[in-house]
């Protein structure tokens, strides 16, 4: 098979076994990895092989664009001290317990055992978030865990880029300390410059094709650029993408928005995909060279791993859950977090992209390679099994499966909203200005406490009637060629938009898997 025949093959794979997942309760990054290695031992199976430089770029950028876009610079300042805990001390402790671990097992080097612990330390908010989809876990919670995996990819890459750096620089010395150093706010300084000048180049190509690509082109040569010059990567497109975010609300085109939001969620969710998949040939590859008597012992080598860093995790967040608890100088102005939340944030450690990246893009000749990269392996695929099938039942033997306090806040800024527009249009007058005034009246009354908003629906399903009706006249006036397919097509869009706003928050909703 060539390369493009065994890649379709693949997809084709993937596509079965995501909605396997959607009506199971196996998670689907473990479905894949698990099918990658079944197929990489298949007679006759392709070897796919990625250029380790190029692994990093290809899977992180776009992922961590893509998260710092959608988290709010605001965010990260309010909840500062528990991201603090998790993202950098839970980090370094989870790196150095596994350091400890490679030297004394394994026999590692310091360095190529740091490079193990920064690549197995960082846990995938994506993965938790996405597992949990079946409850509602407190919203706070969530903030705390996606915050925590854009900000903890951070600090476990500086570890490793240090780690690499040391391989290639033969030991540490004061040229290394320094550039290791300026890499932070180098990074961030980078990041932000290069924002400044992506904003004034976007409003050019938005709308297009081509601005779609350039993002992407973009977000790729944003990181480049900063490996090139020595610099935190990830520092760098994590303060591009909220230096761009922060005003990118009220100046893009909403069509543009709405285009580019579709196109980056299935393009990430294809980098998943693809990297679990692919993740399972390279485990193969290893596997297949390793002696029955190695393979046993990386086998103990990685259980030992992946206990110590559910151990470590789970303590260090229980310990800051008393910290914070009786001393508020570690929690700021919130209420104190219950130990069931500390709980469950303990027990999201399931690893994902970022670990089977940086396990990737290890130089060839990098000491015990090998065992790094099954062992990396081994705590994905065992992180989504054990704590990603029982996260679930968890938040609902804890009693945090409820009400998170969304529907709330979104009735407030609605009525917010409501009354904006009302107060803008009350001088206005005539049959449009007062179809507007009671459209908007019919959904602010909706949103108040107490409010059963039968109206509001009788309108809604009144609306969605309607829509459908012209749905069924225009494919009728298609069949008798009354309507061009130019026409059809602008038209199905006007309907689709005007069905999106009729449609409620879960059923606007598009499943991961």
């Amino acid at each position: 098979m060539t390369f493009f025949e065994s890649l379709l093959a693949l997809l084709g794979v993937a596509v079965l076994l995501l909605q396997i997942g959607r009506r199971t309760a196996i998670p689907y990054p473990a479905l894949l990895a698990g099918a990658g290695v079944a197929l990489a031992w298949i007679p006759g199976a392709p070897t796919i092989t990625l250029d380790p430089h190029t692994a990093l770029a290809l899977f992180i950028a776009p992922i961590l664009i893509d998260a710092a876009f959608d988290f709010p610079v605001g965010t990260v300042v309010r909840l500062w001290r528990p991201l603090t805990a998790l993202a950098l001390v839970a980090v370094l402790l989870s790196a150095g317990a596994v350091t400890w671990i490679g030297v004394t097992m394994a026999g590692l080097p310091v360095y190529a055992a740091l490079a193990l612990g920064a690549i197995v330390a960082p846990p995938d908010a994506a993965a938790a978030t996405a597992i949990a989809g079946s409850v509602r876990m407190p919203r706070r919670t969530v903030a705390v865990l996606k915050g925590e995996s854009l900000l903890n990819d951070a600090s476990a890459l500086l570890l490793y880029t240090a780690a690499i750096l040391v391989e290639s620089h033969g030991g540490v010395d004061a040229a290394l300390g320094l550039r290791v150093g300026i890499a932070v706010p180098g990074g961030i300084l980078l990041g932000y410059l290069l924002a400044l000048a992506m904003k004034r180049i976007q409003p050019l190509v938005w709308g297009t094709l081509s601005g779609n690509i350039f993002q992407f082109v973009s977000g790729f040569a944003a990181w480049l650029v900063a490996e090139r010059l020595g610099l935190s990567a990830v520092l760098c497109l994590v303060t591009f993408a909220m230096t761009i975010a922060r005003s990118a609300g009220l100046a893009t085109p909403p069509r543009a928005r709405l285009h580019d939001f579709a196109v980056w969620e299935t393009a990430v969710f294809l980098l998943n995909v693809l990297a679990f998949l692919l993740m399972g040939f390279q485990a193969r590859t290893i596997v297949g060279d390793m002696a029955p008597d190695r393979l046993r012992e990386a086998a103990v080598f990685a259980a030992a791993v992946v206990a110590c860093l559910i151990v470590v995790r789970m303590g260090w967040v229980l310990i800051y859950n008393r910290l914070a608890f009786h001393l508020p100088a570690f929690r700021g102005d919130y209420p104190p977090t219950s130990p069931a939340q500390s709980v469950i944030v303990g027990w999201c450690g399931m690893r994902g992209i970022v670990t089977l990246a940086t396990a990737f893009a290890l130089p060839a000749h990098f000491p015990q390679r090998d065992l790094i990269v099954l062992t990396a392996f081994a705590v994905v695929l065992a992180t989504l099994v054990l704590q990603g099938m029982t996260l679930a039942p968890l938040v609902r033997w804890l009693g945090l499966d409820g009400d998170d306090g969304l529907g709330e806040e979104l009735a407030r800024a609605r009525v917010a909203m409501a009354d904006a527009a009302l107060d803008h249009i009350a001088d206005a007058r005539g049959a449009l200005a007062d179809h507007w005034r009671y459209s908007l009246g019919i959904k602010r009354a909706a949103m108040l406490p107490g409010a059963e908003g039968g109206e509001a629906e009788q309108k809604r399903q009144i609306g969605l009637a309607a829509i459908a009706r012209q749905r069924a006249r225009l494919e009728e006036l298609r069949e008798s060629q009354e309507v061009a397919a130019d026409s059809f097509l602008l038209l199905q869009e006007e309907l689709d938009f005007n069905e999106m706003s009729l449609r409620t928050e879960d059923e606007r909703r598009i499943e991961e898997s």
